[in-house]
């Protein structure tokens, strides 16, 4: 009895047992080969990332240095259109003020030059005529 339960079980039974058995074990071979080959595509994936992340901050390096460049070279170009400036609204004041003494040195030339002459007359008592004298005049004025 005990053979027949023996040979019957290997006959019919064992079969799908070590078939089903055969089948986990492949699968579970798979699925660790998949998890092997998965875990290797992490690693390339992670040092992809890490090389792309490592350019990535150099162009923005580069971006922001390219930046400050710019910024000081628009600031060194602002203060020199403004030392131009500044020069010329000084050399623009310093003419003026030339301009101003020099009006205010004629027009003191011509008020000494009256009050010569009004001085002269007063002096000489009689009048001195403008353009009788104008030769005597001018050189008063050029003196002065």
């Amino acid at each position: 009895m005990f053979l027949i339960l023996v040979g019957f079980t290997m006959k019919y039974v064992w079969p799908p047992i070590i078939k089903a058995l055969d089948e986990r074990a492949a699968k579970i071979k798979d699925g660790l080969s998949a998890a092997d080959k998965a875990k290797a595509e992490l690693a390339g994936a992670e040092a992809q990332i890490a090389k792309e992340l490592a350019a990535t901050k150099a162009e923005s390096g580069k971006l922001i240095s390219d930046a400050e460049k710019r910024a000081a070279a628009i600031v060194d170009a602002a203060k020199g259109k403004a030392e131009e400036e500044g020069a010329k609204i000084l050399a623009a004041a310093k003419a003026d003020a030339e301009q101003q003494v020099s009006r205010a040195r004629e027009a003191l030339r011509e008020q000494v030059a009256a009050l010569a002459v009004k001085g002269a007359e007063q002096i000489l008592q009689k009048e001195v005529n403008a353009g009788v004298h104008a030769d005597l005049l001018a050189r008063l004025k050029t003196e002065l």
